[in-house]
């Protein structure tokens, strides 16, 4: 039995990388983003279109899907307007549909003063915006496993690629080593 996988936000860092891993590893890959038509490369998976935080779309791509990826990343200037928006959209589809979600976290909800060892425990203690967001988006995650969502987080300092994308680490890192 094939199981089927949707990667929302599959034109970026973890998303190309998710879409990948999946595919390879025999998944059926739907690879969500805005628009297809500018990408400059094929997508790993079946390519879909559309808008991330209409809750009707997301509900339609999603259904049927064993894995929700939400790799959807919004501009940090944008972080406060968009990012309640697109979890509470990620957790409807995952309510109605019933697929497991997997999100990338990251480490600003551990604030300044984060042990040099993080675990499940560590407790959360944003001292910056970005991180008092994060840990909002990941309290909307847990409340809803109340609902019977089941939420896979992922926590690293950031994730790299091994293709030239751009990034800051391609950017201003390798050419110094």
């Amino acid at each position: 039995m094939s199981k089927t996988v949707i990667v929302l936000g599959a034109k970026g860092r973890f998303g190309r990388a998710a879409s990948k891993a999946f595919s390879e590893a025999g998944w059926e890959v739907l690879a969500f983003a805005r628009s297809w038509k500018k990408a400059g490369y094929a997508p790993y998976g079946k390519p879909v279109e559309g808008d991330a935080f209409d809750v009707r779309t997301l509900i339609a791509h999603t259904a049927g899907c064993d894995v929700i990826v939400n790799a959807l990343n919004p501009p940090y200037q944008n972080w406060a307007r968009d990012l309640p928006k697109l979890t509470a959209a990620v957790i409807e589809a995952a309510k109605i549909n019933g697929g497991t979600v997997m999100v990338p976290g990251n480490v600003y909800n551990y604030g300044a003063e984060m042990p040099a060892v993080l675990s499940e425990a560590t407790p959360h203690r944003p001292t910056s915006r970005k991180g008092r967001l994060r840990q909002d988006m990941e309290e909307a995650y847990a409340v809803a496993a109340d609902d019977g969502v089941q939420t896979i987080i992922l926590r690293a300092g950031d994730f790299l690629e091994r293709e030239t994308t751009g990034n800051w680490f391609d950017t201003y890192m390798i050419p110094k080593i």
